[in-house]
């Protein structure tokens, strides 16, 4: 008889599940619902991209499964543990062990080092055997290994975001958020980061969502989730 145990724990297939979703801002006495009922799904292994206007409630989706805000109402759950009703300290370990960034500026700290940048999640995760020599992995495997001693200010918009990724991919999190990841760089560079995080996906099998305006990255993701006026665009 076939085991049909792996088919009772729904959420091991999936890496987020978000359900009816909803953000409402409070400006002065009028209410801002910036997400209005938001339900999906995202695979494990998966990119996806995010598109929507201006205002369309991309960034807040964004700061909730980044676990950097959380929702008025609603459910999501990240990688089985329930997210959605977390205290702040809560939410930042969540965060911490579960998420990388990638953002549009790079955020690097400019006065150290690129191996000192990527040691920066696990020195905040308490991580203290074996840090630079998993840094040093992390630089070569995204092209750095000649750079690891350079500072921010010395690399290209490029490379720093290549330190970025890597920084992002230090603590092997569950998913990976990309805010505009080639926003800030010429078309050529754009392209390598884009070729970058499509390798990560493949090889590692990354989660990976792309917070994007770009219609020809989001045509290079599995599935484009799409908002307006803070409701998925089905």
């Amino acid at each position: 008889m076939a085991d049909n145990n792996h088919n009772h724990n729904h959420n091991d297939e999936h890496v987020i599940e978000v359900t009816d979703l909803r953000k409402v801002y409070k400006m002065g006495d009028v209410e801002v619902a910036a997400l209005c009922g938001v339900t999906f799904t995202i695979e494990r292994g998966e990119i996806v991209s995010i598109m929507g206007p201006s205002g369309s409630g991309k960034s807040t989706l964004m700061n909730i499964l980044g676990c950097l805000d959380r929702p008025t109402s609603g459910e999501y759950i990240l990688d089985g543990e329930v997210v959605h009703n977390l205290t702040d300290d809560q939410l930042a370990s969540i965060r911490n062990r579960k998420v990388g960034f990638i953002f549009q500026s790079f955020n690097l700290l400019h006065r150290t080092t690129a191996l000192a940048n990527v040691e920066l999640p696990m020195r905040y995760a308490g991580v203290s055997s074996g840090r630079k020599e998993k840094a040093r992995k992390a630089l070569e495997m995204v092209g750095l290994g000649d750079r690891i001693n350079h500072r921010p200010s010395e690399l290209s918009g490029g490379q720093q975001q290549r330190v970025a990724i890597a920084r992002a991919l230090i603590n092997d999190p569950s998913i990976l958020m990309a805010d505009e990841p080639t926003g800030n760089l010429d078309s050529k560079s754009g392209k390598e980061i884009m070729q970058l995080i499509l390798t990560m996906n493949r090889e590692r099998g990354t989660t990976i969502i792309i917070v994007t305006h770009d219609p020809n990255i989001a045509a290079q993701t599995q599935r484009v989730l799409r908002l307006r006026d803070g409701e998925l665009e089905v």
